[in-house]
């Protein structure tokens, strides 16, 4: 088994693909086993779905804005700002981490599969990701 910590640069709100940037931080993969990510922050997730179209991404954000709309008047963790508590709710929704095989030395993702980073707070900034294998 092995383990990589690296850090995924500041994005912007919003639902962004980073396979291609997880797999160039990581040594060769296995033949065979499987990739276990986990996010280690709270108002942020990981996800895998759609690759392809970048409608979806914009769905996705318009989704979560609409089911967990800012300025709520009973929230009460509004300390660090409007966008901070339905950061973590989001993230809760979303969840942490993902697990995705490794077949002959690859991911074994679905054709139009790709993994997300699901940034929720307008200033995020960069997140750190632990990769197990």
């Amino acid at each position: 088994m092995q383990q990589v910590e690296f850090s995924i640069p500041a994005q912007p709100r919003g639902f962004h693909l980073i396979t291609d940037f997880v797999l160039a931080q990581l040594p060769e993969l296995p033949a065979v086993g499987i990739l276990h990510l986990f996010l280690q922050h709270t108002s942020a997730g990981l996800t895998i779905n759609e690759n392809a179209d970048p409608s979806v991404r914009v769905d996705f954000e318009q989704i979560f804005n609409r089911m967990v709309p800012e300025n709520l008047p009973y929230l009460t963790h509004t300390l660090e700002g409007p966008d901070d508590m339905p950061a973590h709710i989001k993230a809760s929704l979303v969840g942490s981490s993902v697990s995705i095989p490794i077949t002959t030395g690859r991911l074994n993702l679905g054709t139009w599969q790709g993994i997300y980073l699901c940034e929720f707070r307008d200033r995020g900034g960069s997140r750190r990701v632990v990769a197990t294998f």
